[in-house]
């Protein structure tokens, strides 16, 4: 029971972290909201494991390739579907904007391309990873297609990535909540920044706790990388099912496909940084059947995400890739 409570506060940082993001972004609006949302999920996410690598050594030399790809495939199925079923369901057609998903999605899929599919038929190093000069495109390019992903969000194309609005809406609105003030907002800014270092430091204390978790329940060493992604993405879970269930799904959708692509867009890049001191190979490419799953959601969701529209049956399908993702992750 002591061990139990010894590892209760990370994970209170990590929803102390998230709910104070969802304060500002509250007070900011979208899309800006969902940008410090993604930016904070990720924050935690490369804390994590950056101090889970250096403990393990060698051993986690495929824990970031674990944990982005295990974050892509749940945020780009697993939310994004789950919220296009429920706005469907209450709907009858999920709606939202095509322009501005269809693009994020389209830079998710190239940066998954270059960083995680890539590795694996290089000839430069002998396994799934990059060589030096490989990773250093790769990281600057990454940054790149995240810098301008950033400023189409919140300049040059701010009106894709907001509510599609319909006729039936006005009476929506009256239910919204009003936003906090400047000063809570900034009091909020504050103890994120806090709640982040906090997750920071006491990164290293739960990292044994998952890893012994996962070794005595027989499962593959990859599934740690799943239960970090599970964990960072389940307080902005909620908030991106939360707002589906309140008819936004363009912000349930920018919170997932943001989420999606700062996690490649800054995850690997802070990693290819921490690679300078740190003694571990990183090895980033994906096996076969990672790679078929990842074509699979690359095809559904291509589908889905240019027509600005969705039923059942579309959010259905993401949901049943998220689902194939996780039997295979825990029965490769």
């Amino acid at each position: 029971m002591a061990v139990c409570r010894a590892h209760v506060p990370p994970f209170g940082a990590v929803l102390a972290a998230v709910h104070h993001a969802e304060v500002v972004a509250h007070r900011v609006g979208e899309p800006f909201g969902s940008l410090v949302l993604a930016v904070a999920v990720t924050v935690i996410e490369v804390a994590l494991i950056i101090t889970m690598m250096s403990a393990k050594g060698a051993k986690g030399a495929g824990l970031a390739r674990d944990t982005v790809f295990a974050a892509v495939m749940i945020t780009c199925n697993g939310i994004a579907g789950l919220c296009l079923f429920l706005g469907a369901l209450k709907r009858g057609l999920a709606r939202f904007n095509a322009d501005g998903t269809s693009t994020v999605f389209g830079a998710i899929i190239t940066l998954a391309g270059l960083t995680l599919v890539l590795p694996t038929f290089t000839t430069s190093q002998p396994g799934p990873e990059f060589n030096d000069t490989q990773l250093s495109f790769a990281a600057l390019a990454s940054i790149a297609v995240y810098g301008l992903f950033i400023s189409a969000l919140t300049v040059r194309h701010r009106p894709d990535y907001l509510p599609v609005r319909t006729d039936s809406d006005a009476s929506d609105d009256t239910h919204e909540d009003d936003p906090p003030t400047s000063r809570e907002a900034l009091t909020s800014l504050v103890l994120l920044v806090l709640a982040l270092v906090a997750v920071v430091g006491l990164g290293k204390g739960v990292s044994p706790t998952i890893e012994r978790g996962v070794d005595r329940a027989g499962l593959p060493a990859s599934v740690v990388g799943v239960v970090i992604a599970l964990m960072v993405l389940l307080p902005e879970s909620i908030a991106a099912v939360r707002a589906a269930q309140r008819d936004q799904v363009q912000t349930s959708l920018n919170l997932a496909l943001g989420s999606a692509m700062a996690s490649i867009g800054l995850t690997i890049p802070a990693i290819a940084v921490a690679t300078v001191w740190l003694s571990t190979p990183l090895l980033l490419g994906l096996d076969a059947s990672h790679m078929v799953l990842l074509a699979m959601t690359v095809a559904v969701g291509t589908l889905t995400f240019v027509r600005g529209r969705a039923t059942l049956v579309q959010g259905g399908a993401h949901l049943v890739l998220c689902a194939g993702y996780l039997i295979l992750a825990v029965s490769p």
